[in-house]
Parts: C-alpha cells; sequence; structure tokens
C-alpha cells in the first residue's frame, strides 16, 4: 500500500426522519415509486436499477407494517421505508456527490409526504479516500 497519500471526502449520506406525515401517501405504492424515479433524474443522478417498492406487513409492535422503497444508483442508492398507522417515514440518500443539496431534499420531501416535523442528518462520508489507487 502506498504511504502519505492525499485524501478527499468520498460522499454524503442524507438521512430524514419525518414525523406527522400523510398516512395516504405513506402508502402508496404507485406515488413512492414514482417519487424514486424523478428524485433520481432531479438531484441529477444515474439510476442502474429500476425503483423497488413493496408493502411489508406487520413485524413486531414497534413495526406495524408499511411501504419499503430502494434504487441504486451509480452514485450508491436511495431508500425509505413508511410506517403509515405511525405517520412516520426514514429516508436515507447515499451519493458520492459531496455538494449534495440537502436544504431541497428536505423541502422535497417535507412537501411529498406533508410531514409536520423532520429530523435530518448529514454524514460526511470517506473524509480520508485516496486520490489514487492505493495498489
Amino acid at each position: 500500500m502506498k504511504q502519505n497519500m492525499e485524501t478527499v471526502q468520498f460522499g454524503t449520506h442524507y438521512i430524514l426522519d419525518g414525523y406527522g406525515a400523510d398516512p395516504e401517501v405513506l402508502k402508496d405504492k404507485v406515488f413512492l415509486k414514482e417519487m424514486l424515479t424523478t428524485l433520481v433524474a432531479e438531484m441529477h443522478m444515474h439510476a442502474i436499477s429500476d425503483p423497488v417498492v413493496v408493502e411489508v406487513g406487520e413485524k413486531n409492535t414497534k413495526d406495524p407494517g408499511g411501504v419499503s422503497g430502494f434504487v441504486m444508483i451509480a452514485e450508491s442508492h436511495i431508500s425509505f421505508h413508511t410506517f403509515p398507522m405511525r405517520g412516520f417515514v426514514t429516508i436515507d440518500v447515499y451519493t458520492c456527490q459531496n455538494d449534495l443539496d440537502t436544504e431541497t431534499l428536505t423541502k422535497k420531501f417535507t412537501e411529498s409526504f406533508s410531514l409536520k416535523d423532520v429530523d435530518a442528518q448529514v454524514i460526511k462520508r470517506g473524509t480520508r479516500y485516496p486520490t489514487e489507487n492505493v495498489y
């Protein structure tokens, strides 16, 4: 392995927890699949798979069931899990883009799901990513 290499940040992991969401939207598989499709284009990403959206039944008292969705992108992935009976959604957008427009994402998700409140986090990923091959 080469030593003393320059490094950069590899990417960004955006995480949103949404509260008070419209339960009808949270269980609308057609809408959710379309959202994954359009979000990829709007964020200037590149889908390498079709979006997958599936209904998931009740698992335990903490998880009353909902809808999960995922799309693989060249830059990494976008995923969500909805909980209509709780008005709750979790969303992950992980990308190698360092300049991900998280304000636009927060606004889009807040409007799309009619969220009353959100907790959003941005995590810098691969903060010591080598600028050239090490092997």
